[in-house]
């Protein structure tokens, strides 16, 4: 059924009739998953109009998805999806030990803020930008191994 739903578009957030329009839901269904599903969590901007981020019109396609096409229940799809978020935690922590510069979801938006911070730059060309983008990066994986190291051996000693 997925395969029916029109492309997420490349935007950083997504009012709730975008939403619903994008994942093939009512919007008063998806205030309603909401308050069912806590993986959910639109910001809320003025006069509580939600905006929705790219990760969360997936996860509610995911959620169509279980209750729709597969017949799971609210609790049950609920379940799942945590079922499911553990096994990305878990695969992205096996990786991460693995592959130095694999990115997580947290990664990316540092990378995001750098780039833009790079770009802002004024009077740099495009290649100094990237080598300073490549860079700032580099140093926000070596920030995100100390803090992890350091948090597993905290850890240890308690």
């Amino acid at each position: 059924m997925d395969s029916l739903l029109p492309p997420i578009p490349a935007k950083r957030y997504f009012t709730i009739g975008e939403v619903g329009e994008l994942c093939g839901v009512k919007p008063h269904v998806l205030r309603y998953w909401e308050q069912e599903f806590t993986q959910l969590r639109p910001v809320k901007r003025r006069g509580n109009r939600r905006y929705y981020q790219r990760h969360e019109v997936m996860m509610i396609r995911k959620i169509r998805g279980l209750l729709y096409d597969q017949g799971f229940t609210i609790s049950g799809a609920r379940n799942k999806l945590q079922e499911l978020v553990q096994m990305d935690r878990e695969l992205s922590r096996s990786t991460s030990f693995n592959d130095p510069l694999s990115v997580d979801s947290s990664d990316a938006e540092l990378m995001d803020v750098a780039d833009s911070q790079v770009s802002e730059a004024q009077g740099a060309t495009q290649e100094q930008a990237l080598g300073a983008s490549f860079s700032i990066q580099e140093e926000l994986l070596q920030i995100r191994d100390l803090l992890t190291i350091g948090g597993s051996h905290n850890q240890a000693i308690i």
